[in-house]
């Protein structure tokens, strides 16, 4: 049973469940989140990051488990939640025939801001979002990183301790990717939990802890060193040939004792493959001749430190080999 107080945690569920008719969205997820903390919850599109996102923000009730956000019950309190948390949606949540100003103005009003301080969170956010200059433009006009700033402005307007952030650099380019982290960082630093969903796994690194979610599971939970460590036991090699696509099928294909003793995964990673093998493994005097025999040239082959893609991947493909052993006994 989760205490109604208990010191340090944002977020604490226990056995959270979501299911729509027969689907399960969401199949037990637990987790906690310290105050101040920016916590990551990573998964590909489906597998539940968004619904749970919408439980723990009071606008979708679970079917069981329990839970509180910011000491408020999520069966009981889920007003009182909305009242105290700040929600960004991948949509950015913007009027978009609405100017900048109007949006923030809309968005005053839905939280309640007292009349004396609403001039001073207005600037503030027009300032955040660097629209002092545009604050008269129809938002539908404006540039996705620019949006997205001024969603973040709009959903902190209230000053919130808890911000939940569903997918909120989606569709941005990389450089608004980067300064948008910058304000997260900043958040943080002033004490505001960030609770953020993506499934840019290159953004899982700036973040103090990490979910990994998968088919409504929780499959892993850490920072994303220990991550790296303690669900990563194999080693991760870095290959680059001259045929990308022709050593995919290759290194994919049943070729042998090779195959066998070598070879776990393989997966794109940009222009090279990642190749993942038995730690102590020695790919160095094997794959090039396998390749070579294929006409296929290497031109480097080194193994690395495995990034957080190698350990989702990992971690996907044995749970994808449980359920076939499953269906198959």
């Amino acid at each position: 049973m989760i205490a109604k107080e208990e010191m340090g945690w944002a977020v604490e569920v226990e056995g959270l469940v979501k299911n729509f008719g027969s689907f399960t969205a969401v199949d037990h997820v637990s987790l906690k989140v310290q105050k101040g903390e920016i916590f990551g919850f990573l998964g590909p599109n489906g597998a539940g990051k968004s619904t749970t996102i919408r439980m723990l923000c009071g606008i979708l009730a679970p079917t069981s488990g329990q839970g509180r956000v910011g000491g408020f019950d999520l069966y009981k309190e889920p007003e009182k939640i909305k009242q105290n948390i700040g929600y960004m949606s991948q949509k950015f949540s913007l009027y978009e025939d609405l100017t900048v100003e109007e949006n923030i103005e809309f968005y005053s009003g839905i939280y309640c801001l007292p009349r004396e301080i609403k001039g001073e969170r207005k600037e503030w956010t027009l300032r955040m979002a660097g629209l002092q200059e545009r604050r008269a433009s129809p938002t539908h006009t404006l540039a996705g990183g620019w949006k997205q700033r001024l969603a973040l402005g709009c959903a902190i307007l209230h000053e919130p301790s808890i911000l939940f952030l569903d997918e909120p650099t989606s569709g941005v380019d990389p450089l608004s990717r980067r300064r948008f982290w910058n304000l997260i960082y900043d958040m943080a630093g002033r004490g505001i939990t960030i609770f953020v969903t993506t499934h840019y796994m290159d953004e899982a690194e700036y973040c103090d802890r990490l979910a990994l979610i998968y088919r409504g599971k929780i499959i892993a939970l850490g920072t994303p060193g220990e991550l790296k460590k303690e669900y990563m036991p194999e080693a991760v090699w870095e290959l680059e040939t001259d045929d990308l696509v022709h050593s995919l099928d290759v290194l994919k294909k049943d070729v042998g004792a090779i195959r066998e003793s070598l070879l776990r995964e393989v997966a794109v990673f940009g222009n090279t493959l990642h190749v993942v093998t038995p730690k102590g493994a020695d790919l160095e005097s094997s794959l090039p001749s396998l390749l070579s025999a294929e006409g296929i040239l290497t031109r480097r082959l080194e193994q690395i430190e495995p990034s957080l893609e190698d350990v989702f991947v990992s971690l996907v493909e044995e749970k994808d080999r449980e359920e076939i052993r499953k269906m198959d006994q």
